[in-house]
């Protein structure tokens, strides 16, 4: 089994992408990529079209969707791998989380005015969103080339080789709009559980994307999760530290589940991270062939 895979990654058909399937099969082409997932946020569009465009390239595309879902009051991701992508739920849920996006994209705004001095381009915003989700990334985005924002102290960890300048739209995203903070506005995402069993009734495995990132105050939620029947953590991911890495590895081990590692490539809003760029520490080198075929033959 080859080390060149990645089952983690977006395309522009996810509301924070920046790449088309074609483009990310030339990126993977150029890697030396042999097997990839494209898991975008709440679709299954580009799936067929990076299939094709894999086919072309030599490389094998594995469907996938990485779904906004909340368990006991928190958000988070479930991906689904080798899901039968042409069910209608996918698009029904696509459609649903959009409609909801969409009607609380101006209340986004308004509450990072309320509660900031920040100068926010509203229509920039707009026009940069294209009829499609207003993000908090793209707000970031806005907020950050506005010249009148370079000297706010709010913004200052975000520029000049600060903490956040790394990926400073999505830090600025998970520091203003994600779940508990000042300009955060509830979605009612449909519950895990019925993700979990979506997935699986697809035909797929249901993988918890980067726990380490989503329940850093509170990892105890994941063995209640584990009971609700998943297939696996996504163990080695660009957000977790060693001891995550080391948590959530033998968390897995302990309950027999499917390790995965995925870079979540994005393009622009997360520019440092690479396809195939997961971090796997030393001590557990020697086992990446071995996760990969794990993988591999579950989903047969």
């Amino acid at each position: 089994m080859s080390r060149n895979i990645d089952v983690h990654m977006h395309s522009l058909y996810s509301d924070d992408g920046e790449f088309s399937p074609e483009e990310i099969i030339a990126i993977g082409k150029k890697e030396e990529m042999e097997i990839m997932v494209l898991t975008d946020h709440n679709s299954v569009k580009g799936v067929d079209e990076m299939t094709e465009y894999g086919k072309k390239a030599g490389i094998k595309v594995i469907s996938g969707v990485e779904i906004d879902c909340v368990y006991k009051g928190i958000n988070l991701h479930m991906i689904g791998y080798g899901i039968d992508h042409k069910r209608k739920e996918f698009l029904e849920i696509e459609n649903e989380i959009f409609e909801k996006e969409m009607a609380i994209a101006k209340i986004k705004i308004e509450k990072l005015k309320e509660n900031t001095d920040l100068i926010v381009n509203e229509e920039k915003i707009f026009k940069i969103a294209a009829g499609n989700i207003v993000t908090g990334e793209i707000i970031g985005e806005v907020v950050l080339e506005e010249e009148k924002n370079k000297n706010n102290p709010l913004l200052k960890e975000y520029f000049d080789n600060g903490a956040k300048s790394d990926m400073p739209f999505v830090h600025f995203y998970w520091d203003f709009f994600s779940q508990g903070k000042i300009a955060y506005v509830p979605v009612e995402f449909r519950p895990m559980v019925d993700i979990v069993k979506l997935i699986k009734e697809s035909g797929g495995l249901a993988v918890l994307a980067h726990p380490g990132n989503n329940f850093k105050n509170c990892l105890e939620i994941v063995d209640d999760i584990i009971e609700e029947g998943i297939d696996g953590l996504e163990v080695f991911s660009t957000y977790h530290s060693p001891e995550q890495i080391e948590y959530f590895y033998n968390k897995a081990e302990k309950n027999n589940l499917l390790m995965t590692f995925g870079s979540d490539f994005h393009g622009k809003n997360k520019p440092h991270i690479r396809l195939k760029g997961y971090p796997i520490p030393e001590k557990y080198k020697g086992i990446r062939e071995k996760l990969a075929e794990d993988f591999i033959k579950k989903l047969r």
